[in-house]
């Protein structure tokens, strides 16, 4: 099957954080002379597509619908499965997961669910739809939907919060059963006397913070992507945020223990409680990063940091070198910033266009600080920032007078990505996430600006500057654009791992990054890699077609071990 094309992500004032089963109803009408054919089945339906198919939003309330232009897509037309075998394994799975779960709201056929949950709200590429969803509430509900994935030889592609950005969620050519886990969204225990908390993996983290700031805990998670975004996805994406420079990533010590169904159906728990352990070498980490292809995350235990009070600053610089500079300066000084954010002179003239802000900034490269500590820890770190940044060409440096100020600074750096969609209203967006080491990261900006430039591409910058990681937001038009901008984000993938970094330094890789790995990690080591994919999931039913570049997603519906699309029945009934 053809790949779908990339999602025409338009201009947005703000995120979509609407929940998958309201985001989405269709309306199909024919492009051309493309056909707009239904496979139904019995108790419910899987979608084939020809056409144009327009999302409306809908309200809850009074059932009326609003045309979404923004999210018109064309979706390629599948091949049709011929093999009676892959035919009888995905009817038997639907089967048997309706009688293990009788209750009518946890096992979905329904067209628009089987699209929604192979999407991301953030995600450049489209999602292939599934063919089940099923809606979990427990560790027990995985282990079953797994053991009838394995008997029936379906794929298995987990959903929890759907913010990921490539192509992670899409099902494979064949179909599969989406787990959906954003119902195991409770926080089992607190324990705040040992600074963790043990929960399931649909909890989001900004809800996990909100809650103990509710109980009157000082205390919080400092993993923080993007909004709404869960546990068990950051944990299989390998994720991080604005406070790595401080606090690290999902890699570092944070993720204690999980709890983890794996491709047979076994549940494991990774390790104890405790704060540290050297027996044997860390399995918790196997499933980091892993983007759900080894085992299904379904509780975590995960340490927290004292919550500590913060202040921001903010200075410009006369260009992204010298910024760089300045920070490797001050953190090679040992000077603990909780944040440091770089944004590119591009970036700040479209805040200001946004009209979102109070102030308007001075278009130059700028730096977002954020100091954390006593009063007086904190003084002492902005005297020191202040004083060591003035040899590297800063100007305007501001230091927030109040809690409210500081919100209103860092609200800014918020909002730098949907003032991005919004610069060029009508175009698209392709998010780049490359990292080198930071001394390197003006040389890789210094290349992707020249090749922006040289394509004839608009695309504001922004990022981690303390980790060497940093995001362009590549604006596109029309295909021709689309064209261009694909060509500049493999140009700056290549070019990161030339000065020693990575493709992806906080989002994954998914669908769209495979072709990068054995540049990057050599051939040996996506040979590892690979064979522990086997070793632990040998039919390749978990999550297919993501992450191993060598390893691709189930096709051939003649394969005894590969997962098929339920077809339509009435034509299976005639033969």
């Amino acid at each position: 099957m053809t790949s779908p094309r990339c999602i025409n992500i338009h201009s947005l004032s703000r995120p979509i954080r609407a929940a998958p089963r309201r985001l989405y109803t269709t309306t199909a009408t024919a492009k051309s002379t493309g056909s707009l054919v239904f496979a139904v089945i019995a108790s419910g339906a899987s979608i084939v597509l020809n056409a144009v198919v327009l999302f409306r939003s809908r309200d809850p309330d009074d059932g009326s619908s609003n045309a979404i232009p923004e999210a018109i897509l064309d979706v390629v037309p599948t091949v049709p499965q011929t093999s009676s075998e892959p035919i009888c394994n995905l009817v038997k799975a639907l089967e048997e997961l309706r009688a293990e779960f009788p209750d009518s709201s946890v096992v979905s056929t329904d067209p628009d669910e089987l699209y929604a949950y192979a999407q991301s709200v953030y995600s450049q590429f489209v999602g292939s739809p599934h063919s089940i969803v099923v809606h979990v509430r427990s560790t027990e509900d995985v282990v079953k939907v797994v053991k009838i994935s394995k008997r029936y030889l379906v794929p298995i592609v987990p959903y929890s919060g759907g913010t990921s950005l490539e192509g992670n969620l899409s099902a494979p050519p064949s179909g599969s059963i989406c787990i959906d886990l954003s119902g195991l969204d409770k926080i089992l225990s607190i324990n705040e006397s040992d600074a963790d908390v043990v929960c399931q993996a649909g909890v989001t983290w900004n809800r996990l913070n909100e809650t103990l700031q509710e109980k009157g805990i000082p205390l919080f998670f400092p993993l923080d992507p993007g909004r709404d975004a869960t546990i068990g996805g950051m944990i299989s994406t390998g994720c991080s945020g604005t406070n790595a420079v401080r606090y690290g990533t999902a890699r570092g010590e944070w993720i204690l223990n999980a709890t983890v169904v794996l491709p047979s159906g076994e549940v494991i728990k990774t390790r104890q409680r405790a704060r540290k352990s050297s027996v044997g070498f860390d399995v918790t980490k196997l499933f980091i990063g892993a983007e759900g292809t080894l085992g299904i995350v379904t509780e975590a235990t995960l340490r927290l940091a004292p919550l500590l009070p913060t202040t921001v600053a903010v200075a410009q610089f006369p260009d992204i070198r010298h910024a760089t500079d300045a920070v490797c300066d001050i953190l090679n000084h040992g000077v603990a910033l909780q944040c440091v954010e770089i944004i590119d002179e591009l970036t700040i003239k479209v805040l200001n266009q946004y009209g979102m802000s109070a102030r308007n900034w001075p278009e130059k490269a700028t730096l977002f600080f954020k100091f954390q500590g006593s009063d007086d820890a904190i003084r002492e770190t902005s005297r020191f920032v202040e004083s060591s940044i003035t040899k590297y060409g800063a100007t305007d440096y501001q230091l927030a007078s109040s809690e409210q100020e500081s919100e209103d600074i860092w609200q800014d750096r918020r909002n730098a990505l949907f003032a991005c969609l919004a610069y060029r209203p009508g175009c698209k967006g392709w998010v780049t996430d490359v990292c080198v080491p930071v001394s390197r990261l003006p040389d890789l900006i210094s290349a992707a600006k020249q090749d922006f430039e040289e394509l004839g591409l608009v695309a504001p910058i922004a990022g981690h500057v303390g980790d060497g990681n940093f995001h362009a937001l590549v604006l596109y038009g029309d295909d021709a654009e689309l064209a261009l901008a694909k060509e500049a984000v493999n140009r700056i993938n290549r070019k990161a791992i030339e000065l020693e970094g990575t493709c992806t330094g906080e989002h994954g890789v998914g669908t769209g990054k495979r072709d990068y790995l054995v540049t990057e990690l050599g051939e040996g080591t996506v040979a590892l890699m690979r064979t522990i994919k086997q070793t632990l999931d040998p039919h390749n039913l978990f999550n297919p077609g993501k992450l191993y570049p060598d390893i691709s997603p189930p096709s051939n519906t003649n394969a005894l071990t590969e997962g098929h699309a339920i077809p339509d029945l009435k034509s299976t009934s005639q033969s």
